[in-house]
């Protein structure tokens, strides 16, 4: 072969290979572009963080809102059943004054027999209502309790020994574990 047909060879070859290289170049570059920069990516990464934070600090928020109105909503309707169970009391009191409006002379003693019956069972639906909103009557029987009794007065009394409870001037009641009011005794001296 002829130096010439050498040298043309060789410039092909070298040809090749600078176009090679230029593609391996360019294929390294759009590499290096589909890369991220690390900055730009924990940026983003950051603003993700920062979206999320704020949508769970809403709920958050609105969780929070929404709990406290339910809540004073439980506090302001939470007698709503003792209240509504209280009306019966009411409607039969209501019931026993409009029958004493209607007495006369003649009917009188009639009316006085059907009102002590009438605010028995009214007593006794009272007592029900209580007792089912968890609402008791304070015993007062035996030894003065100063976390129920509150003494108004000391007498002496041959049937009792001292410190117990001889008479009870308004009845107390507990609601559930609660003093509610405390019952008015006197206790013996």
């Amino acid at each position: 072969m002829s130096d010439e047909n050498k040298t043309t060879e060789e410039s092909q070859t070298e040809e090749v290979q600078t176009e090679d290289t230029i593609e391996e170049q360019a294929k390294a570059t759009d590499e290096g572009s589909t890369e991220v920069d690390p900055l730009e990516e924990a940026l983003a990464e950051a603003a993700d963080y920062k979206d999320k934070y704020l949508r769970a600090h809403a709920d958050f928020e609105n969780t929070k809102r929404r709990l406290e109105k339910d809540k004073n909503n439980a506090v302001s309707y939470a007698n709503e059943s003792f209240a509504k169970d209280i009306l019966a009391v009411m409607d039969s009191f209501e019931n026993a004054l409009s029958s004493i409006e209607n007495a006369d002379d003649e009917n009188n003693s009639e009316v006085l027999v059907n009102m002590k019956e009438g605010v028995n069972l009214t007593f006794e639906q009272l007592k029900k209502i209580l007792e089912k909103n968890s609402i008791k009557e304070v015993d007062c029987s035996g030894e003065f309790d100063p976390e129920v009794h509150q003494a108004i007065m000391q007498v002496e009394s041959d049937e009792h020994e001292v410190g117990d409870v001889v008479q009870v001037m308004q009845k107390g009641y507990t609601i559930k574990d609660r003093v509610l009011r405390p019952a008015m005794v006197s206790t013996c001296k």
